[in-house]
């Protein structure tokens, strides 16, 4: 898992959700025929966060960019190729997926029946203000969560804001986030 994966699960983890990192959904040799990938084995989505309390599922891609131009409206709106953010282009595999992720954990025993589901992207950059409001809006109307920089700087701020814990983020957050406040 690499660092912005992990402050992502950090963030999950501390509103109650459990998490597993690169979670590898197995397919079925009718799953990969209804997505039309006949030799995928497996999908591997970067973060699978459960919370019991609330039978709700996230299925989280995370995408830094921080030194890279950010995450373009255009990636979504079907004008590049679906290279990337297949789940969010790609109706028919997201729903193959989702489907045997919530099969496989109901199964084992990880989660309750019929959970309610949320596709969520998590980015450090967005490439300017036109495509986070655009993607804003479109994740919006798809029933998506966007977690973009200015909410991870909210997350951290708030986490600032908590009683000391011995982990990496937090540690980090009360150091910025502290000593920044004191020069203002």
């Amino acid at each position: 898992m690499d660092a912005f994966e992990s402050l992502i699960k950090t963030f999950l983890e501390r509103d109650g959700f459990w998490v597993r990192s690169n979670y590898k959904v197995n397919l079925t040799k009718q799953d990969k025929a209804a997505i039309g990938r006949p030799s995928c084995p497996r999908w591997e989505i970067d973060l699978v966060a459960y919370k019991a309390a609330d039978n709700e599922l996230r299925l989280v891609e995370c995408r830094s960019y921080l030194d890279s131009l950010g995450v373009r409206f255009s990636d979504f709106s079907g004008t590049e190729p679906a290279d990337r953010y297949k789940l969010f282009k790609d109706a028919t595999l997201r729903d193959v997926v989702t489907k045997r992720l919530i099969a496989e954990l109901v199964e084992c025993g990880s989660c309750l029946p019929k959970p309610r589901s949320f596709l969520c992207l998590a980015a450090e950059k967005m490439r300017n203000e036109n495509d986070r409001r655009m993607l804003r809006e479109h994740f919006k109307g798809s029933g998506w969560l966007l977690w973009d920089d200015e909410w991870i700087r909210t997350a951290l701020t708030q986490m600032s804001k908590g009683s000391y814990e011995n982990d990496v983020a937090t540690v980090v957050a009360k150091l910025l986030l502290r000593s920044s406040a004191a020069q203002a």
